[in-house]
């Protein structure tokens, strides 16, 4: 067996004893009782569970196994009973190195799998108008995906261009593997093509930034609210003029961070806090994120690229109808269908480059 395969299961036995640890500390009619404890054991054990699972299963095939080894040395039995337990110790041994195989995928993405809410946000960057309507394409890439994966999407904030493109756009995505998925989807997307806005027929370069942060719930990130200062103000439209007489729009300021988010979009100043809120939660949960990451992996790389906005991580060149993804050298020609939602073959190659490079520094 290599250091690899040593190193985790060394580490499974840890996780084994951590989902022990919390069953005995659930059982107990103290804790039971206090939703405060109880409620981040659940988590826990619930993100535990199907790793340690597994792991159990595993073990249980490893003592099989073994048996069946010794049976099959026994140089005593008949031919027909050796016969079996050769047979056995050939399917358990397949079977003991497809769950460690299993095991060592749902280990290294267990975290990613956990979360099924994201805030994903777009804006143009160089291109002018142009910037904006690819803006509106990405958008219609990643709703048309969620529909095709059975995601629910909200949308948060949209702010249209009379040209049809759009020079903001925040939306929620909700639905089992969302985060695992379109995860990898930050930093600078540019597109090659004939603008809408072209007469002379010249291809030009666009750019976009996509931001994608994990929504976390309440329980997994607390926000002093004194140290958030609330701004209300009226929602101005077009031209400057009053779409609402009351005070409803919104601007949260984080002190601490330095963090603002500002919403407008609903007439009610409550939805418009509410939204905000959220916002700003994904926010700052994501930049304490990167910090632990930071601080994690200061001499190594476990996930593709950063994420950050300034990364170039993908192109769409709409004459050679190719898209690449610069991050694994990958090259696909069918952006026509990758733009219709049909983002499955890029998304799994950056999912194998991910476990891979986890696997390695596991």
């Amino acid at each position: 067996m290599s250091e690899q395969d040593n190193n985790l299961l060394a580490k499974l036995e840890e996780l084994d004893e951590r989902y022990s640890e919390i069953e005995r500390q659930i059982s107990d009619p103290s804790v039971a009782s206090d939703a405060n404890r109880f409620i981040p054991l659940s988590k826990e054990q619930g993100k535990l569970k199907p790793v340690v699972s597994r792991y159990r299963e595993y073990k249980e095939v490893v003592v099989g196994f073994a048996d069946a080894e010794s049976l099959s040395a026994d140089e005593e039995l008949d031919a027909d009973f050796h016969a079996l337990a050769e047979e056995e110790v050939r399917v358990l041994g397949e079977k003991k190195e497809r769950l460690l195989a299993e095991i060592r995928d749902s280990l290294v993405m267990a975290d990613d799998a956990a979360v099924g809410s994201v805030i994903l946000e777009i804006r143009p960057g160089t291109g002018g108008e142009e910037a904006s309507l690819f803006v509106r394409d990405l958008y219609n890439m990643y709703t048309r995906y969620a529909e095709r994966r059975g995601w629910k999407v909200e949308m948060l904030q949209f702010s249209p261009t009379q040209m049809g493109g759009l020079r903001e756009l925040i939306m929620n995505i909700k639905g089992a593997g969302v985060w695992s998925e379109l995860g990898y989807e930050g930093g600078g997307h540019r597109v090659q093509r004939i603008p809408e806005t072209e007469s002379q027929g010249r291809v030009h370069t666009s750019a976009a930034t996509v931001a994608v942060l994990p929504e976390p719930e309440e329980i997994d990130i607390e926000i002093n609210p004194d140290d958030v200062i609330e701004h209300v103000s009226r929602a101005s439209g077009p031209g400057g003029q009053s779409v609402n007489k009351l005070s409803s729009a919104i601007k949260l300021e984080h002190v601490p961070s330095g963090i603002t988010v500002s919403m407008r979009d609903e007439k009610s100043q409550h939805k418009n806090r509410a939204k905000a809120w959220r916002i700003l939660r994904s926010r700052i949960y994501e930049m304490h994120r990167q910090k632990d990451r930071q601080r994690r992996d200061k001499k190594r790389r476990t996930m593709i690229g950063s994420g950050d906005r300034s990364q170039k991580v993908r192109t769409y060149n709409f004459p050679q109808n190719r898209v690449t993804d610069h991050r694994i050298n990958l090259s696909l020609y069918n952006l026509d269908r990758v733009m219709f939602g049909e983002m499955d073959d890029i998304v799994r190659a950056l999912q194998d480059y991910d476990k891979q490079q986890r696997l390695e520094n596991l």
